[in-house]
């Protein structure tokens, strides 16, 4: 039997006086997708970003390959990529300088690769236009093509089809989909709906703004 890429046990998290979800448990095994549902307000973003290890302020564990994140955080890292709702993109550098920031930080890339990433979200004739000239709708697809170039065992990946039009979305579902086929595990909140197969939910609780 497969062993867990990732596991939460018993995780207990509140905000602002509230709780948000408790005693939750869940494995990810490679090449699944689990997609996280619920209202606004439910924590589908703090939860990814506990998974991920960018927030401490819970109660339980999260494991990778069988061990505590917190005592694996350098490996870990190396085997995440996690796209938040916010960009991360800065203004001041062009999509190529911002491209080969994001992907340095994590793994060597070849710079022909940052090109032809770029060119695969629709950004090409757009790689050295400075970002904050760019609409939110590109600013994202610089992000999005880290998604072309990573290597990581686990993407984390918080309302990747923001201000992505149809054909962006199309194209971000079949590379998931051939990505989980390789054998990527795959966690994601979305309120578009996926049009993609085998697909787990998790639900989390119902609660309001």
């Amino acid at each position: 039997m497969s062993t867990a890429l990732l596991k939460a046990d018993k995780l207990i998290c509140e905000r602002d006086d509230r709780l948000l979800f408790s005693g939750l448990s869940f494995e990810l095994f490679s090449g699944e997708v689990l997609r996280l549902e619920g209202p606004n307000g439910a924590g589908k973003t703090t939860l990814l970003r506990i998974l991920s290890g960018l927030f401490s302020t819970f109660e339980g564990r999260v494991s990778w390959k069988g061990q505590d994140v917190r005592q694996c955080y350098s490996e870990f890292q190396q085997d995440l990529l996690f796209i938040g709702h916010k960009s991360s993109v800065k203004a001041t550098l062009t999509p190529l300088e911002n491209l080969r920031f994001l992907m340095g930080l994590q793994q060597s890339v070849v710079e022909g690769e940052l090109w032809q990433a770029l060119e695969q979200v629709g950004l090409a004739g757009y790689e050295h236009v400075l970002c904050r000239n760019l609409s939110a709708g590109q600013k994202r697809r610089v992000a999005l093509a880290r998604l072309y170039l990573s290597k990581a065992k686990l993407w984390v990946l918080d309302e990747i089809f923001t201000a992505i039009d149809k054909k962006g979305v199309a194209q971000l579902e079949a590379l998931l989909v051939e990505k989980a086929q390789s054998g990527v595990a795959i966690v994601l909140t979305t309120h578009h709906e996926l049009a993609m197969p085998g697909v787990r939910q998790l639900r989390l609780g119902q609660v309001s703004e």
